[in-house]
């Protein structure tokens, strides 16, 4: 069953909200964005023992090429940003 939207104002929403009231009827979820957190294409060129490297570490894991390489990414990132924070 698809609920319908309801409009309410911006102050009965915050009281709902801050009360741990459910607004989830009142959201529009169609035009939701998650600000720094959208996608961009990237192209990187790797040598021939990189790409067997990394597909043979996910398949190990059970995952694709795409998502080692970001995870590891991602996770390389956080450990410099970390050992810059100490540093300051």
């Amino acid at each position: 069953m698809k609920k319908s939207k309801t409009t309410i104002k911006a102050s009965e929403l915050d009281r709902l909200f801050d009360e741990g009231g459910d607004i989830t009827a009142h959201l529009d979820y169609s035009s939701a964005r998650r600000p720094g957190l959208e996608q961009k294409r990237v192209n990187v060129d790797f040598p021939q023992w990189v790409i067997d490297s990394l597909d043979f570490q996910a398949s190990r894991m059970g995952v694709t090429r795409q998502s080692i390489i970001k995870v590891w990414i991602a996770e390389r990132l956080k450990e410099e940003s970390e050992v810059i924070s100490a540093s300051s």
